[in-house]
């Protein structure tokens, strides 16, 4: 990135740092667009290019007349014009993800799983079932099938812990590089399991296939984000 996207970069950058640090608390006004830009040494454009990417990432809310204010990071924040693990937004909100595992087995695809992926019915396939976490905290629950094809030569179910993503690009050199996604509202009791899942009935469901540079597939993944403690951006660019 050059020219000014790289000063919008670094501003936002900054101002991100500065957001972390405490020192815009929650609920708190930023300084105006004119004092940013005095500070930064940048002009008011800039400025407001840098708050729009803080806004598309949930860290300030602006109130037209009123100002900008920090708000509170209670849930997870992710750009879906990124491809970025789970893993990847949960820590970059400073929280620390981990995965539990409900289950990891190997069986065929049906037929409607096939047809989604673009690959032959009854192909075989590793399902997987985990929860999400941030901090401890279960932010989703996720449903995933993988092509045996893609998993490394020996590969064990129990071997896969933690990131898909990260497990893909460690052990067989496979990094993601587009996907195709649907989002939908769904209202059930029956998504997840645990102490957690008889609490919650509300979720943003996101079913998406991932491919490789080469168009390969890696994953289908319908990953059940509970409402409130994960959320969505997408940052739009005239």
């Amino acid at each position: 990135m050059t020219g000014n996207g790289s000063v919008v970069s670094r501003v936002s950058g900054k101002l991100s740092q500065a957001l972390e640090a405490g020192e815009y608390p929650p609920g708190s006004r930023l300084p105006s667009e004119a004092e940013l830009g005095s500070q930064f040494g940048v002009s008011r454009p800039t400025i407001r290019a840098a708050l729009r990417t803080l806004g598309a990432k949930g860290l300030i809310r602006t109130q037209h007349g009123v100002g900008t204010f920090a708000v509170e990071r209670s849930a997870i924040h992710a750009g879906l014009e990124r491809m970025d693990s789970i893993t990847e937004s949960i820590r970059a909100t400073g929280r620390v993800p981990s995965m539990d595992y409900q289950s990891r087995t190997i069986r065929p695809l049906l037929p409607d799983e096939a047809e989604r992926m673009g690959l032959s019915p009854n192909e075989m396939a590793l399902e997987l079932r985990r929860s999400v976490l941030a901090d401890d905290e279960v932010v989703a629950y996720s449903y995933d099938l993988m092509p045996l094809s893609v998993l490394p030569e020996g590969f064990v179910p129990e071997d896969l812990d933690g990131s898909i993503f990260s497990f893909l690009r460690e052990k067989s050199g496979i990094v993601p590089h587009h996907g195709l996604a649907e989002i939908h509202a769904v209202s059930s009791m029956h998504v997840g399991w645990g102490d957690y899942a008889t609490h919650e009935s509300l979720y943003v469901l996101l079913d998406q296939v991932h491919y490789d540079a080469k168009d390969m597939v890696i994953t289908y993944s319908r990953t059940y984000f509970i409402e409130g403690r994960y959320s969505f951006t997408i940052l739009r660019t005239g």
